[in-house]
């Protein structure tokens, strides 16, 4: 099984990932946790770091981050996720090429048809369309209270003006409605949101 966790930084998705992950961890399956875009794997680590890291320097162009992003997710899947899915395990990932449509797609201006076209093309269809999967939302105010407190360094996306973030902050909703993909407003204890992800999932 294939399921991913969705939605704008602090939102949650990593948190949730893991719980799910020790979930199916007690049922002795095969688990993978994919952390996109580097995964733990060197070469999307570096992928990430060109695009993420340096690319506050590099300037890089939409439709290069959006090719880049999906050469990472390229290796993530077959490197990593199509073994344990053929094991009969679960791999579960927090994020997933929605994020693309919302940063490159929605915040940096790349034709959304461009980004699904390629897609579908590099990756297989099991990737694409996941088994189960949700995207996370919370309040702005909210989310940007837990991304402070995590006082990590901004990255690319990060630093970019107010008008980006407010563009990618309400792309999700219109991702989630052109795709069919279930929202589920993250707020409550870790808990709470995790109780409502396992009836969402019928896990």
């Amino acid at each position: 099984m294939y399921l991913v966790i969705e939605g704008q930084d602090g939102t949650g998705k990593s948190t949730q990932a893991e719980l799910f992950a020790e979930f199916f961890r007690a049922q002795n399956k095969p688990v993978l946790t994919l952390h996109e875009p580097d995964g733990d794997l060197p070469q999307a680590h570096d992928l990430h770091d060109l695009i993420l890291i340096k690319g506050k320097d590099y300037n890089l162009a939409p439709l290069t981050n959006v090719v880049l992003f999906t050469a990472a997710r390229l290796e993530l899947w077959h490197k990593l996720a199509e073994p344990i899915l053929k094991q009969g395990g679960v791999v579960i990932s927090a994020r997933n090429w929605w994020s693309t449509l919302a940063y490159q797609g929605y915040g940096e201006g790349v034709s959304r048809s461009k980004i699904i076209r390629l897609t579908k093309e590099m990756l297989p269809k099991p990737y694409v369309e996941p088994d189960k999967s949700v995207i996370l939302t919370l309040p702005d105010k909210v989310r940007e209270e837990r991304e402070k407190a995590r006082g990590k360094a901004l990255e690319t996306f990060e630093v970019k003006g107010d008008d980006f973030q407010q563009r990618v902050n309400h792309a999700y909703e219109k991702i989630a409605k052109g795709l069919n993909i279930p929202i589920l407003e993250a707020t409550g204890s870790i808990e709470e949101v995790h109780e409502k992800l396992q009836q969402l999932f019928q896990i």
